[in-house]
């Protein structure tokens, strides 16, 4: 079986055939968190996803928009977001509104992860288009329910917009 290790790409270069997850998360506790809960996955339903991880807003613009160090990259877009709202440089709910209003970047589906219960966070997430808020729930066990059904229902049982890309 693939450690968390193995399943998380160091560069956008790394995996340019494969469908990429990409998670944009500033607080290493809860990336490693969210990894190590993936590998109770069931491999099957798992296998062929890459996670993607980048700790700031900017970089995350910079690889979805091709810019920078990124403006040679020519690798599919990622299958969906999982996003954090409160992010170094541009925080999470200026990613949304970027990209929802983006034609090529609109079809991403974007799941809210985040401490946040903030009714305005909330509100302010699915107004500018994102598919889903979730709560970080405190505590090992409930976070991993909530990333277990997050998983079961966005990467299992959902059929992604870009799905014909990956599909042989």
């Amino acid at each position: 079986m693939k450690t968390y290790t193995q399943r998380l790409l160091t560069s956008p270069w790394d995996d340019l055939i494969n469908p990429v997850i990409l998670i944009v998360e500033d607080n290493d506790e809860d990336f490693y968190t969210f990894m190590r809960i993936t590998q109770s996955i069931d491999p099957l339903k798992r296998t062929h996803y890459n996670f993607l991880r980048f700790e700031d807003g900017d970089e995350a613009l910079d690889y979805l928009y091709r810019k920078g160090d990124y403006q040679e990259l020519d690798a599919p877009l990622p299958v969906a977001i999982l996003l954090d709202l409160n992010l170094p440089g541009t925080d999470g709910r200026d990613i949304i509104k970027m990209v929802k209003q983006t034609p090529q970047l609109k079809i991403i589906p974007i799941v809210v992860l985040s401490t946040s219960n903030n009714l305005n966070d909330i509100k302010s997430c699915y107004q500018h288009g994102a598919n889903c808020y979730m709560l970080k729930p405190m505590g090992l066990p409930d976070m991993q329910k909530t990333i277990q059904t997050l998983f079961q229902q966005w990467f299992q049982f959902a059929i992604l917009p870009s799905y014909g890309q990956f599909a042989s």
